[in-house]
């Protein structure tokens, strides 16, 4: 078997062993706890961080990315060289203000972008953790990302954003540190995992795990990567990202620099090539270890079953200010997520405004520049920097 281009394989040992970003390395007396009843020490942290802390430390808010986000939330990527995944909603005068706010994102345990994940070094062994890494829950990152934030000195988050698996992490912020949250932006989320998103992540996991360079999760040691498997388990991901709306209105039933069929296996229409493309251009990028951990923690999610199986009492007493965003067109995390979400804070007695936006762009509408998400995001946070005295509120 070829080896890999020395590419991806400096890739995948420079970004788990010295990321292009901060980082902050828990030593062995200050280990992370795990649901797994696992402690992972020492462990580090990278990060990304935007703006000025101001004086009274009131004004930072931590972004919490989706599944194969990462840390570079508003800076070009070091890797891809591409703008940062949420840079049309972070930087200066957009609705996440650079110029008002100190805004941090770390990537998650189990990541792959110089956070503690299974292609970091296990100092046991000397070699990439593969999966002898504990199993990764939702929690487990919002620990490690508590532990972040003290770290930086700060007692209180004015924001914790994010869509996605990152709406998870604010729901899990919001449900274990009430205290340290003063207001929660979950969007396109939902409290648990349905069992179709398992059933598509397990599709994708069995992708990987059957290509034959998986090497039973030692791939790194052994020079090989499971670029197949795991260019097919993000296609096949990449399509509950889209309505069917989308898909039409972008693809259609076009062909692929032809003219007719080809009547063969080729990629003979546009959506085909597509998916080809998304697949290609992820597998240079991530790792499929943690692709496998990552999806595994969005699976077990499910913040009810932690509080006697109520939401409610997730969010009993809550004084965090939330607001909940969802698209019409998400089947992956549909309005009804939302709303579920919405009825236990209201049963909760939390404050909290909902939003539903007209789209036909599915669930990676969060990710995109839609004009009433942006409108949304910017009107809660104006209000609430008003509420917690933060100057420049307009």
């Amino acid at each position: 078997m070829p080896a890999l281009p020395e590419s991806y394989l400096t890739l995948a040992r420079r970004e788990a062993a010295a990321p292009q970003s901060a980082t902050v390395t828990f030593p062995v007396e200050r280990p992370l706890v795990m649901d797994s009843g696992a402690s992972l020490k020492p462990f580090t942290i990278a990060y990304q961080t935007y703006g000025t802390l101001n004086a009274e430390k009131s004004n930072a808010i931590l972004v919490c990315h989706a599944l194969t986000g990462d840390q570079h939330v508003a800076n070009v990527h070091p890797v891809t060289g591409r703008d940062g995944w949420w840079e049309n909603m972070v930087g200066p005068g957009r609705p996440i203000d650079t110029d008002r706010y100190f805004v941090i994102c770390s990537n998650v345990i189990g990541g792959c972008m110089g956070t503690t994940g299974p292609a970091s070094t296990d100092p046991a062994t000397g070699k990439a953790y593969g999966l002898d890494l504990p199993m990764v829950t939702i929690r487990d990152m919002v620990r490690a990302q508590a532990m972040l934030i003290d770290h930086l000195g700060i007692e209180t988050l004015f924001c914790v954003a994010g869509g996605s698996m990152g709406g998870m992490q604010v729901l899990q912020w919001a449900a274990s540190y009430p205290n340290r949250v003063f207001s929660a932006l979950p969007i396109a989320t939902a409290a648990r995992h349905s069992s179709q998103n398992i059933a598509f992540h397990e599709v994708g996991r069995q992708a990987v795990m059957a290509d034959p360079d998986w090497r039973g999760g030692r791939y790194l040691d052994e020079t090989t990567q499971p670029q197949k498997g795991l260019s097919v388990a993000r296609m096949a991901a990449h399509i509950t990202y889209m309505s069917d709306e989308a898909l039409h209105r972008k693809f259609g039933r076009k062909l692929q620099d032809r003219s007719a069929p080809t009547f063969s296996f080729d990629a003979d229409f546009q959506i085909e090539s597509y998916l080809r493309y998304q697949g290609q251009s992820f597998v240079e990028r991530f790792d499929a270890n943690s692709y496998l951990y990552v999806t595994r923690a969005m699976d077990y999610f499910d913040l009810a079953a932690d509080y006697g199986g109520s939401l409610a009492q997730a969010f009993r007493g809550s004084k965090t200010r939330f607001c909940v965003v969802s698209f019409t067109s998400d089947w992956l995390f549909p309005t009804s997520d939302s709303r579920a979400i919405v009825h236990a804070l209201n049963a909760g007695g939390a404050s909290v405004s909902f939003v539903e936006i007209e789209t036909d762009k599915g669930h990676d509408a969060f990710l995109l520049d839609v004009p009433e998400m942006m409108a949304t995001v910017h009107g809660f946070l104006n209000a609430a920097a008003r509420a917690r005295g933060i100057g420049g509120a307009q």
